[in-house]
This record gives C-alpha cells, sequence and structure tokens, in this order.
C-alpha cells in the first residue's frame, strides 16, 4: 500500500457570525454573554491523501476547498479534529505572504526559504535556479513594493516551486504573468509528477482536473460528498453547478435518449452560467429571449467532453412579421475571437416566415471539437433585406460561459479524431 502523506480526520471548522460589530465588542468584553452566530465551513471531512497522487479537489465557490488548503498549510487551525502531513509542503495559495515589501526581491527569497524550513546554505543552493525562473531582471535589486502585480507574483511563484517539496499545494494559480512564464508553470507542475510527487490540485477548471488528476473529491458546503475516479468525479461535478442531482441515473440506450422531449416553455439560460456583461444589439423586429446548451437527455449543462454532442437552442420571439430569418450559433474564445459557428442559411434550413407575436425554437445538435479551454456561446437572429443586406434583428454576443473538457490532447484549436494506419515497407 503507498504511503500516506496527508491524513486528516474529522476535521471541522466554525466562524463565529456577527449581525452587528457591537455584538463583536460585546463577546469580548463579556465572554460569556453569547451573541454570534456559526458557520461551518468544514464538516467532519475524513481524507486519506498519498504518496505521489494527484488529486483534484472540486466544489462550487464556498464549498470549502481552499478553507481546507489552508488548514493542511497550517495558514488556518482547525476548530475539531486532526490533519497528520508527513513531509515538506509548498503552497501555491496566496503567493507572496512570506514576503516583507520593504526588502528587496534578493532578500526576501532568503526570508521566504527561512519560513520553509530551509537553511542558508539551502536557500544558497537554490537561489540561481529561482532567479532565473522568476526572471526579473535588475528588479530583484529593488524593493518588492515596487513591483508591478505580474513580477510580484513571478517571483512568488518562483519562490514557492523551487523548494523541492514531498507535497504541492495549488489553488488556482498555474497560471500567472505573461504566455511564456505560464509555460514555465506547467513545465515545473509536469515535472513535479513525473518525480512522483503528491499534488493537491484545486481549481474550477475540469478540463485541467481530466487533464493532470489521478483522483478527485467533490466537496460541498464542507462536506465530502464524492471520492474516486477523475472521470466519474467531473460528470458529477458537472451535474452540481448547474443544480442537478449528481446521483441522477444516467440514460444508456441511444433510442430513449432520441425519445426524449425538451420543455421549450421553461427558462433555460437561468440555469446555466451567464455571461454579465452580455453584448446585446439589433433592430428588435425579433428578439433572441432565451438560450441554453444541453446533453441529449435535455439536461441543461455548461461543461462538456469534445467527444460528445450537445443541443444548442435560443428561443426566438418575433415583435414584427419577419420573413426568411437567419438564425446563428457561435462559439468565442475569451479573447473575443471567434472559433467556430453554423447558421441556417450555411446549413441550407428553410426557415419560413413568422407574424408578430410567434416564437420560434432553433435547435443546433452537433459536435463542437475544439480544444480544451473556456468559451463563450452567442446566438443571433439576423436576415437579408431585399437589396441583399445583412441586418441583425437581434444578437445576444457572449451570452453563456461554457467549458470544453477533453479526454486526450490536442496540437492547436481543433480535436482530430484520426484512424491511422502505421506498415513498414
Amino acid at each position: 500500500m503507498s504511503k500516506t502523506v496527508v491524513k486528516i480526520t474529522n476535521l471541522v471548522k466554525e466562524y463565529k457570525m456577527y449581525a452587528r460589530k457591537k455584538d463583536r465588542l460585546m463577546e469580548t468584553v463579556f465572554p460569556w454573554i453569547q451573541r454570534h452566530g456559526t458557520f461551518r465551513a468544514m464538516d467532519n471531512l475524513n481524507l486519506e491523501i498519498h504518496k505521489g497522487e494527484v488529486l483534484g479537489i472540486l466544489g462550487k465557490n464556498g464549498a470549502g476547498k481552499s478553507t481546507l488548503l489552508k488548514m493542511i498549510t497550517g495558514v488556518v487551525v482547525p476548530t475539531s479534529g486532526k490533519i497528520e502531513v508527513n513531509g515538506k509542503v509548498s503552497s501555491l495559495l496566496e503567493l507572496g505572504t512570506a514576503f516583507n515589501p520593504d526588502l528587496t526581491g534578493y532578500e526576501n527569497i532568503y526570508q521566504h526559504g527561512a519560513v520553509m524550513g530551509l537553511t542558508h546554505e539551502q536557500i544558497k543552493e537554490k537561489e540561481k535556479e529561482i532567479i532565473d525562473f522568476a526572471d526579473i531582471g535588475e528588479h530583484l535589486s529593488q524593493p518588492v513594493k515596487t513591483y508591478s502585480s505580474g513580477m510580484f507574483a513571478r517571483l512568488a511563484f518562483a519562490c514557492a516551486i523551487n523548494v523541492d517539496p514531498e507535497v504541492l499545494i495549488v489553488d488556482e494559480v498555474l497560471s500567472v504573468g505573461d504566455m511564456a512564464f505560464q509555460l514555465k508553470c506547467f513545465k515545473k507542475f509536469e515535472q513535479f509528477k513525473e518525480a512522483g510527487k503528491t499534488i493537491i490540485f484545486v481549481t474550477h477548471s475540469v478540463a485541467d482536473v481530466l487533464r493532470n488528476c489521478t483522483r478527485a473529491i467533490i466537496i460541498d458546503a464542507g462536506r465530502k460528498i464524492y471520492d474516486g475516479d477523475v472521470k466519474t468525479g467531473v460528470e458529477k461535478y458537472k451535474k452540481i453547478i448547474v443544480g442537478l442531482n449528481p446521483d441522477e441515473v444516467e440514460a444508456t440506450e441511444a433510442e430513449d435518449i432520441e425519445e426524449e422531449n425538451f420543455n421549450d416553455n421553461e427558462d433555460w439560460k437561468s440555469k446555466l452560467v451567464q455571461n454579465p456583461n452580455i453584448t446585446d444589439y439589433g433592430d428588435k423586429r425579433a428578439e433572441v429571449i432565451d438560450y441554453g446548451m444541453f446533453d441529449l437527455k435535455g439536461r441543461p449543462i455548461s461543461a462538456f467532453d469534445n467527444s460528445e454532442t450537445v443541443i444548442l437552442k435560443s428561443k426566438i420571439k418575433f415583435n414584427k412579421a419577419v420573413s426568411d430569418p437567419i438564425f446563428t450559433v457561435t462559439v468565442k474564445d475569451f479573447h473575443g475571437n471567434d472559433i467556430a459557428g453554423t447558421n441556417t442559411e450555411i446549413e441550407k434550413v428553410l426557415t419560413g416566415s413568422y407574424k408578430k407575436g410567434d416564437v420560434v425554437v432553433c435547435e443546433f445538435r452537433q459536435k463542437i471539437p475544439v480544444a480544451a479551454g473556456k468559451y463563450t456561446l452567442s446566438f443571433s437572429c439576423t436576415k437579408y433585406n431585399l437589396k441583399g443586406e445583412l441586418e441583425v434583428l437581434n444578437r445576444k454576443y457572449d451570452a453563456l460561459l461554457i467549458e470544453v473538457m477533453t479526454t486526450k490532447n490536442t496540437v492547436g484549436i481543433i480535436r482530430l479524431d484520426s484512424n491511422i494506419k502505421v506498415h513498414k515497407i
């Protein structure tokens, strides 16, 4: 059996909640008077993490993920329970917490190392590696308080990643700085995996969990509700983030799936991750009043594997009579670039004529074989006038935020599933 490097037993963390500031003061002065409520951030959690595991921790905001990591690193003290850690821990939580802003970058390298328990000689051995990794040049001799946020993050990351720990704790900070530095970060992370280090990895990106982790747990309201293989954990988490029961029985027969009826009267977008900064424009002769992404059972989803078929739907209400409208869907990356898209005209679908008050649902059923990552979905209704000019009735640009996952690596932005044959002649 592999060595246990982290063992957590009956872990509880509670915080006192005060409705008013004077209630806190009253309790301080008169401790026998109780004026607080209690918020349980961690609820009787038990967990064992073994040497060489890459553990992905999934959960919605406020589930207790970061609280758990802070207790493992000793930043936060548990209310009750026990945490046993065997080996040196390096955390990429709140980068630079051991830094003194008045000291130079060079001096902070030694201060950080001392906080991590390294001797002066050990830090000296790592000094060049840290300086080369941070790559901030002459700024190293300047006080840290003069650094830009990017330079600060680079130095802090370099210090944290180069102490050769047995356990590395990562919380949403693998990508800092520019693209070249991000590449360094991910290469270093891969080196830790290859060296058999134990990694505890918290992220909202299910694609990162699928790509990097060997085991997954899901935390909800401070409780561990799943512990097992990564793919099953990701599927359960995908249901949780859109408010579904994670233990819902999956459909197994394709015939049953195809016969499933969709409820067109429901509000779809409220069940998904909407973009608060949506771009909405057009003359409003027709309006896209609802939209969503669904699996083949008709369940709303915000994340999917790029090998799966999904259903993209928009609901359009006509405020005036319109003939031959064009319904569209577009996938864009977070930089605003159009990655893929189609519409009823491209697909040679005749849409017909509509009068004022009509409501129509347009459904695109397809695969979206783009590389793993985060994207937006846009929906629109347009038409050509008698002069052949395109008129925008309504566009909802960047309406939904989605995440694409994958079970295989991709070169570039499109997944290619090839049937490869190799023979010797």
